[in-house]
């Protein structure tokens, strides 16, 4: 999972390409658009294939995308089709399949203990972009991109392969410890388990997804600008790139809290508390553009990671609250499907950001999705 999230450090891998290409903001941003497309993609096949094959070849299969998507994108000539080809459509699909497996596979291991479970595993992924973004950084001046790219792609591939051997579903008859009774009745499984055809019928699956979709949005764009949002605020290059893996820090550090928060509380309680920290994310980061303040730049990126952290442990805790852990894997691929239409927040913010000349029209925007969001969570209920 650690390597597997390197699809956020996006901020940081985009500018040696808009430097040599001349590739502006728009075009940069549609890959990481499509990325998250594509990452939903291959969420719905590591699904089947769980179900169809085994975890292991999953992982093999997604071992071989990742690899070939960044050793492609090593060799581009100036195409965005190739970039979107082998970054966004080759890499995004195989860490899709290996986020999506990784995380419905494990979870099995932890009926107790799902929430924390999903939170510890989405963690890694969300630091990511704090090591393999310092490490791309680094390298990008020494070997160049071109050799960055492709150093990456061998070692992702081959750290996914080498620990597809570990993966495995608990044998037959192993006797698990079963969750307790939370304290909010409608935080309670049923023990009625929801196939995803029944699933997509009921209205608080709409309502969720439709919260997901606006509090992603909303997170996504502004890791989309991070850096360059940090260097508006007045920070140097090298402290805007910092920033990039502190906001990673509190993308982890919220993944793991909304866990233990869910197995404590809830998970009712858990969106509630993404909601008010995805609100106030935004509009710190309005006030430190406008201001060009790095102290308020800092706590706005901070809490846009803690939000964006807590949103993904809560998608995996609320899909298996509500709907039952037996159709859990194919469940989840459907859920994290918000990402798909989440994914063109950043290029609307950066159609907004051309237009206007400035940050406070996109990032606006992105406050009012947060807003909206925290309305639609108050009308979630089981039926």
């Amino acid at each position: 999972m650690l390597f597997a999230g390197v699809i956020y450090a996006w901020s940081v891998l985009k500018t040696p390409l808009g430097a040599e290409f001349g590739w502006n903001e728009s075009v940069l941003a549609l890959n990481f658009t499509l990325t998250l497309c594509f990452f939903c993609i291959g969420g719905i096949f590591g699904g089947h294939i769980t179900k169809k094959v085994t975890a292991q070849a999953g992982l093999l299969i997604s071992a071989v995308l990742v690899g070939s998507g960044f050793i492609l994108t090593s060799a581009l000539s100036g195409s965005t089709v190739m970039l979107y080809g082998s970054y966004a459509g080759l890499a995004g699909t195989g860490i899709g399949i290996a986020y999506n497996i990784l995380i419905s596979t494990t979870n099995i291991w932890f009926p107790d203990k799902k929430g924390t479970c999903s939170g510890v595993l989405m963690m890694c992924f969300g630091l990511s972009s704090l090591l393999l973004g310092a490490v791309a950084d680094t390298l990008f001046s020494t070997v160049g991109w071109r050799n960055t790219f492709l150093l990456l792609g061998l070692v992702i591939a081959a750290v996914i392969a080498l620990c597809s051997f570990g993966i495995r579903l608990p044998p037959s008859g192993l006797v698990l410890p079963q969750p307790k009774q939370k304290a909010y009745a409608q935080d309670r499984f049923s023990g009625a388990d929801i196939t995803t055809r029944e699933m997509v019928r009921r209205s608080s699956f709409w309502r969720f997804f439709v919260f997901s979709v606006l509090t992603s949005a909303s997170g996504s764009s502004i890791i989309s600008f991070a850096r360059d949002l940090a260097i508006v605020s007045g920070a140097k290059a090298s402290l805007a790139t910092m920033l990039v893996g502190v906001l990673s820090l509190c993308n982890g550090f919220g993944r793991i809290l909304c866990g233990i928060v869910s197995d404590t509380f809830g998970v009712r309680a858990a969106m509630l508390i993404s909601n008010t920290i995805a609100i106030a994310a935004p509009l710190a980061v309005l006030f430190a553009v406008n201001w060009h303040s790095i102290i308020l730049c800092v706590a706005g990126l901070c809490l846009t990671g803690i939000a964006y952290g807590f949103l993904a442990t809560i998608i995996s805790a609320f899909t298996v609250t509500f709907y039952g852990p037996t159709n859990f894997s194919s469940n989840y691929s459907i859920s994290n499907m918000m990402l798909f239409p989440a994914a063109f927040g950043a290029t609307l913010a950066s159609v907004l950001l051309t237009q206007s000349g400035g940050y406070s029209a996109p990032i606006l925007m992105l406050a009012a999705f947060a807003a909206a969001a925290m309305a639609i969570n108050l009308t979630i209920r089981k039926p």
